[in-house]
């Protein structure tokens, strides 16, 4: 097979990740507005139950397809065999999926309001799982899903506008964003033909993927513990109002990480192929120049969101939802925990086949982020489930990066990194400075925002350039030839 570019899968899935947030960045302050607190509260609650079953018909499938997949990935018959073992597994954990879904919905009486709703977003389970997303991240195709995306959002784009017109309308709203997120699944499953032959098989060593999967689902089962048990247990203990202003700030949150997230997802397939390889060297180089970008853009983004928050959330939300300006503020503290974390597990634990030590570090920042919630979400409702997550992720670098620490010691506390972020936390006191200008020298809340924004990044890249940054400097000379070639 071609060896693909990783700046160009980057650049495609940094696309996708983008539309996946224009798309919330254009709806959610219609919908915020027409929903009100209480509707998005509602939506909200049912989306973050129907996540814990989805966890169950998702298994740690994908993780586990793509990196024992990128083995085969030159072999037909064995990929396809592969792919047809995996997809069967899945098919199961789906169908056990729905049955407890079910069964739930008919023993828990507080959920009977919910229902429709529920019932309405588990279709995500299905069309996940009939999705195969990981065969395209195995053969790192990242065009076709790009383009697929944007079709399905602006598709959904329009069918918001025109359908969801008043507070009742949240279960309209679910159907469309389970057509948006999903609705192509289909499709992939028929064009997934290209790459290989999927067919349910019984026969053969279910043991041999069952053992690996499950260690990952296990993982998967305590990070969606610390990721959604903020709104559950918020919607359990508190009401659909605080619901819907931690809904607010966690997604405006969740919109800026999914799009730095999407430099990691495209790096793992390669990052598993040269550490299955033993190309520690050129794993290495890699590591370290994914670990420096990210660096780079979430030390600002975190800066940025600080001093942003008020304007951020009255820009999206409006007025009505002010009070969640302080978890957003909090909960961005977390942008370079959690993807330093994410990196240390996607791409160096897993590749290294150390899935239980991730169940180690899963479980106990779970059980801490949990048991904090309970603590203090009675009194302080949504900034405690900030903190909660903030601490979880902290708890979870540092016990990853632990379990990690033969393999990444040198690499994370290379001369390279640590100048780049010496350079980063200078270019954000110029972020800082910038903002508070803009804060004191101008009324309209727009025009401030847009000018902090420009002007931010303007200086920031220009400190970056100064300090003879070696990757800013990189993507200077980078844009320079691309200029002259045209």
């Amino acid at each position: 097979m071609r060896k693909k570019s990783l700046g160009v899968n980057a650049f495609l899935n940094s696309l996708r990740s983008l539309l996946n947030i224009i798309f919330p960045l254009i709806t959610f302050p219609y919908i915020s507005r027409v929903l009100n607190v209480v509707g998005i509260g509602k939506y909200n609650f049912s989306n973050s139950i129907v996540s814990y079953f989805q966890l169950i018909g998702t298994l740690g499938i994908s993780t586990y397809a793509i990196r024992e997949g990128t083995k085969y990935r030159n072999n037909e018959r064995q990929i396809s065999r592969f792919s047809s073992e995996v997809f069967t597994i899945n098919i199961v954990s789906t169908i056990l999926a729905y049955v407890l879904l079910f069964i739930s919905l008919i023993i828990f009486n507080n959920l009977r309001s919910y229902t429709a709703c529920i019932l309405i977003l588990s279709l995500q389970i299905f069309l996940t799982t009939i999705g195969t997303e990981w065969i395209y991240q195995i053969f790192e195709d990242y065009a076709y899903i790009t383009i697929r995306s944007i079709i399905f959002q602006i598709i959904s784009l329009i069918l918001l506008f025109v359908f969801i017109k008043s507070e009742n309308d949240y279960l309209k709203y679910a159907a469309i964003t389970v057509f948006s997120a999903a609705g192509s699944n289909i499709f992939n499953f028929m064009y997934a033909r290209r790459f290989c032959r999927i067919n349910l098989v019984f026969k053969f060593d279910w043991k041999k993927h069952l053992v690996p999967i499950l260690i990952i689902w296990a993982v998967s089962i305590s990070t969606t513990i610390y990721s959604s048990s903020d709104l559950t247990i918020l919607g359990i203990m508190k009401n659909n109002y605080s619901v819907g202003l931690y809904s607010v700030s966690s997604k405006i949150y969740q919109i800026a990480k999914t799009l730095l997230a999407s430099i990691v997802i495209v790096t793992v397939p390669r990052l598993s192929l040269l550490f299955g390889q033993k190309k520690i060297k050129e794993y290495n180089d890699i590591l370290v120049r994914l670990t420096n970008t990210l660096i780079m853009l979430t030390l600002p983004t975190t800066t940025g969101v600080i001093m942003l928050s008020r304007e951020i959330i009255m820009i999206v939300s409006g007025s009505h939802y002010m009070r969640a300006t302080s978890s957003l503020s909090i909960l961005s503290a977390s942008y370079v925990f959690s993807l330093l974390a994410w990196i240390l597990m996607d791409c160096v634990l897993y590749p290294a086949k150390r899935e239980k030590l991730v169940l180690r570090s899963t479980i106990v920042s779970a059980i801490l982020n949990f048991v904090l919630n309970l603590i203090f979400i009675p009194q302080f409702s949504e900034n405690a489930a900030a903190v909660s997550t903030v601490i979880a992720e902290i708890c979870m670098t540092c016990l990853n990066f632990y379990f990690a620490r033969d393999i990444v010691k040198n690499v994370l506390f290379s001369r390279e990194i640590l100048i780049n972020i010496r350079d980063s936390i200078v270019g954000c006191m110029g972020i800082i400075f910038i903002c508070w200008l803009c804060n004191i020298g101008m009324t309209s809340m727009w025009v401030k925002t847009i000018f902090s924004i420009i002007l931010s990044v303007a200086i920031y890249g220009a400190i970056l350039i100064l300090l003879n940054n070696k990757l800013a400097m990189e993507y200077l000379h980078k844009f320079r030839d691309f200029r002259l070639r045209k």
